[in-house]
């Protein structure tokens, strides 16, 4: 076996200031809060994974652990640090940003933090966003809202004129919240300032609602997500029980990952059938989707269906094929084909040719879902997440993303964190408990 990726993180240079933020217990210094440096949190988590290695454990691939370090490469007087939010809103955004503000000023007495309004627009002279001097003050509530008060939004910008932004404004630290098209943008940005010599620690806080950043146990903002996606199941299904062969179609967030629909779904167990983009499925035959739901209603009188946005694009390829292709949208994403559309559609005319009354409910809540304020274990997820993004990028650490990992805050170098999107594994458990909550087949088809 090889022997794994590589999880080194890049620094700035040598740490030679005391950490001000050196706990205090009475009259004695304690260095117990502290990070042993020469630790690692393993890669591997099962005997078997760690047997094919077939090295010493002190060779085993393991993660750079988060937190404080004794001695910090910034000096925090001298420190002027930026924050920006990137790409598509998620619940925990402005938690995010309230922890950095308060863990910089706080414990390492930075005074000086702006941000950067609409994403990568902010640092570009054309569209002439004002920046937002970021204070406990004005962020002391903030988490009590959705999105994020910065602003956001998504496409590229000219990374060299990002940078030359950074150096007029003597910024030394960048913090950039965002998805893996962000972090891209990031890793650029730190190329760039460490070829002109710049001494700035680029650092990322992942954010993906549909959960696919590999190598993090959960992003943030995904328990509320899915926490709020099963609220919208349980309403397609009471709408479904309440009308003569109801059927309810809840269409969730998920391009590459049905992670989403699982968890949301798992949630209340409501649904009787989930479909994900890494299952494929057919519509007809004996073993397809629209016989087994026209079973299900005539069995229970209901059925609900949950989809990822993701799920079945191979079908609706070949039924618009000849057709314009979908194009991409600002961020490069290729625009999906609307498979809800497509389903709704499908399961109307298979009623309708075998002659059964159908009372058939739609219910999109994508934005509903991804405008709300992070529930209580996602803001506390997110200000963990935020002390050490603080911690790392004080200590010099710049081209890595903070994140959880087997339960421990570790570094993620972004090369690794933007290396491929973790999948719901059609041979795991997760995707095993959804088969058993739902009782539908292995595969449609």
């Amino acid at each position: 076996m090889a022997d794994g990726p590589d999880l080194s993180v890049r620094t700035l240079g040598s740490c030679r200031i005391t950490s001000p933020l050196a706990p205090l217990i009475g009259d004695k210094r304690t260095t117990q809060h502290y990070v042993d440096e020469d630790d690692r949190v393993l890669l591997d988590d099962t005997l078997s994974m760690v047997a094919q290695r077939e090295m010493p454990v002190d060779a085993l691939p393991g993660f750079e652990p988060a937190g404080p370090r004794r001695k910090i490469f910034f000096d925090p007087s001298k420190t002027r640090v930026g924050i920006v939010t990137c790409g598509g809103l998620c619940p925990g955004l402005n938690d995010v940003i309230r922890g950095l503000v308060f863990e910089l000023t706080s414990h390492y007495g930075v005074t000086r933090i702006f941000g950067f309004r609409n994403g990568y627009q902010g640092f570009i002279a054309q569209y002439g966003h004002s920046v937002l001097d970021l204070t406990p003050e004005l962020v002391g509530t903030i988490n009590e809202n959705g999105g994020t008060i910065l602003g956001t939004s998504r496409g590229q910008q000219d990374p060299e004129e990002i940078v030359d932004c950074l150096e007029r404004m003597s910024i030394t630290i960048l913090f950039v919240v965002g998805g893996d098209g962000s972090l891209r943008g990031a890793l650029e940005l730190a190329r760039i300032a460490r070829e002109r010599g710049d001494k700035i620690a680029v650092v990322g806080v992942p954010k993906t609602i549909d959960n696919d950043i590999p190598y993090i146990d959960q992003s943030f903002g995904f328990q509320t997500a899915f926490g709020k996606a099963a609220e919208s199941i349980r309403a397609a299904h009471v709408e479904a029980t309440s009308s003569p062969n109801g059927v309810g179609v809840v269409k969730l967030m998920g391009r590459h990952s049905g992670f989403l629909a699982c968890y949301a779904s798992l949630a209340n167990s409501d649904a009787d059938v989930v479909l994900i983009p890494e299952v494929p499925f057919a519509f007809d035959g004996d073993g397809g989707l629209l016989n087994f739901l026209h079973r299900r209603v005539e069995e229970r009188g209901h059925a609900v269906v949950v989809v990822a946005e993701g799920a079945g694009q191979e079908l609706l390829a070949q039924e618009e094929q000849g057709r314009a292709p979908q194009g991409s949208d600002a961020s490069g994403n290729i625009r999906l084909r609307d498979v809800g559309q497509l389903l709704t559609r499908r399961v109307t005319e298979h009623f309708g040719a075998v002659d059964i009354e159908l009372n058939l409910k739609y219910i999109d809540p994508s934005y509903v879902i991804r405008s709300v304020p992070a529930n209580p274990y996602d803001s506390v997820y997110c200000i963990r997440l935020a002390h050490a993004a603080v911690h790392a990028a004080m200590s010099g650490r710049t081209e890595m993303v903070v994140g959880r990992w087997r339960r421990r805050f570790v570094h993620v170098p972004i090369p690794l964190a933007i290396s491929h999107r973790s999948q719901v594994d059609p041979a795991g458990d997760l995707w095993l408990s959804v088969l058993e909550a739902t009782g539908q087949p292995v595969q449609f088809g």
